[in-house]
């Protein structure tokens, strides 16, 4: 690939606007809600980081784990370690004893505890991240409680993770696409006329995509940039969800074991991923 000139700042834009096309959770809606360039800023964060990157993900449905936000979880793990990072997945059980073999995993406890803030206080003094990134992670509402895109209540099946990200000392990124995971703080108010229970966690910079794990890659086109190396050429959907599947995942819509996302046949995800090389110089 030839060095290019590009304006970043452009950039950003055209992959935050190709990230909500399909709008269908009202992310496009509430994209006038978040200061443009929130795709590159996140990707500065993480842009020369060599330590470790904690990675949040897992959203329960019907107990186990919805296929949106591994894959974008698991793509951008093998993009940081390309780059030299230690990427480590935060998560609850079963995902948690899913990935163990194959990734390094950080536990957390499933279900409302009293040591959720010390479970968080802990892991952060043994990893030292220096950035956090939390991908399609419920977050808990004004209330305390976590609730689906169906506004059931799903609290006795989430691990917190919010508490890595209120107590984190280093820069937090969360990507979301409904309005109830972490970081949907950021626009709670801009999320009043969707039907959902949002989420009122806070981060340092919000990423909204049609389906979360899109989100990663809009991370990893800057990274694949700067770097000069196509990161998402790397990345095979179809491959992450069949693993993903044998392990037990749904999809977060339909509820079944099956190789979609939200809904979502995976060629879409195939057509996000070629967008976004097109854009960035790696595909014609």
């Amino acid at each position: 690939m030839e060095t290019l000139i590009v304006n970043e700042a452009a950039l950003s834009k055209q992959i935050e606007d190709v990230l909500v096309a399909r709008n269908p959770r009202g992310m496009k809606t509430v994209q006038p809600a978040l200061e443009t360039g929130y795709y590159l800023r996140a990707a500065q964060m993480l842009r020369d980081v060599k330590g470790t990157v904690l990675i949040g993900t897992g959203f329960p449905v019907v107990d186990t784990f919805e296929t949106d936000g591994p894959v974008g979880t698991l793509a951008l793990y093998q993009a940081l370690e390309t780059l030299g990072a230690t990427p480590v997945i935060v998560c609850g059980k079963p995902m948690s004893e899913a990935l163990a073999k194959d990734y390094r995993v950080c536990e957390i406890h499933v279900g409302p505890h009293e040591q959720r803030e010390q479970e968080a206080l802990d892991a952060l003094a043994k990893y030292q991240p220096e950035v956090i990134v939390s991908i399609e992670r419920p977050g808990q509402a004004e209330d305390g409680d976590y609730y689906n895109m169906r506004g059931e209540s799903i609290g006795a099946r989430a691990a917190c993770f919010d508490s890595f990200v209120r107590n984190a000392s280093c820069p937090t990124i969360a990507i979301g696409d409904g309005g109830n995971e972490i970081g949907m703080g950021n626009i709670y108010a801009a999320l009043k006329d969707l039907d959902i229970m949002a989420s009122a966690t806070k981060v340092d910079e919000l990423l909204i995509a049609d389906v979360s794990n899109w989100g990663a890659y809009g991370i990893m086109t800057f990274l694949g940039l700067w770097a000069e190396k196509d990161l998402l050429g790397a990345v095979k959907p179809l491959e992450i969800l069949e693993y993903i599947s044998q392990l037990g995942s749904v999809d977060g819509v339909t509820r079944l074991n099956e190789l979609t996302e939200d809904g979502m046949p995976v060629s879409e995800g195939e057509s996000v991923l070629l967008q976004l090389r097109q854009l960035s110089g790696f595909a014609a």
